[in-house]
């Protein structure tokens, strides 16, 4: 066979790719994910006893959104971060406002309540297992977000795998706070905090070893 019909025989055999299919994969990992988050602890805590109590609570909503709206920060982060030459535009900033707003809300708490409470204020009842409940929901969604990040191709392993292990731990501080009964804004600012740098860290180790290309 001379080499133009070869070529013209495999050109003939060749299947239109859909160039979103990546990109649905990669989603469905992180959704996934998220969902892991909320099985485990509804299989290994399960919900807080007065959850629909709580629920009226301004303080519960804001932890709620406060992981939440980190989510929603590093999906969109890591997703930039796995296609070559994306920058990271305000997705960085989704990341820093929550924090800012948790951290000012948290200092103004401190400030206003009489010395005497402020060690109530910020340890809680829980917060010897706090950081390590959200670490431990994060765990599935660690590893499919490295899995999905590892099917595309990201450039900067270490950022990018830090990225998917903010991702976990924000869906595993989500699901968590459905379990916790801790309500203060300084004790989120630091135990909710600490129990998403646990993953994060995590990422960031693992990326650099799983996700060059």
């Amino acid at each position: 066979m001379r080499t133009d019909d070869l070529v013209a025989a495999l050109a003939a055999n060749i299947s239109p790719i859909d160039p979103t299919q990546a990109d649905r994969r990669f989603v469905a990992k992180l959704m996934a994910g998220a969902l892991s988050a909320l099985v485990a602890m509804l299989a290994l805590m399960g919900p807080r006893a007065d959850l629909t109590a709580a629920a009226v609570l301004p303080m519960f909503w804001m932890k709620v959104l406060f992981p939440a709206i980190l989510a929603i920060a590093a999906f969109v982060a890591l997703r930039r971060l796995s296609h070559p030459g994306m920058r990271l535009g305000r997705a960085s900033a989704g990341a820093v406002l929550p924090l800012t707003l948790v951290w000012t809300v948290a200092g103004l708490v401190l400030l206003s309540a009489p010395a005497s409470e402020r060690p109530a204020l910020l340890l809680g009842e829980t917060w010897t297992v706090c950081p390590f409940g959200i670490a431990l929901l994060s765990v599935p969604a660690l590893g499919l977000a490295l899995w999905a990040t590892r099917e595309l191709a990201p450039t900067r392993p270490s950022l990018a795998g830090a990225t998917a292990g903010l991702f976990a731990g924000a869906v595993g501080a989500f699901a968590y706070a459905l379990h916790c009964p801790e309500t203060q804004a300084p004790f989120l600012a630091v135990w909710y905090v600490l129990g998403m740098l646990i993953p994060t860290g995590a990422g960031a180790v693992l990326g650099r070893r799983l996700l060059h290309w």
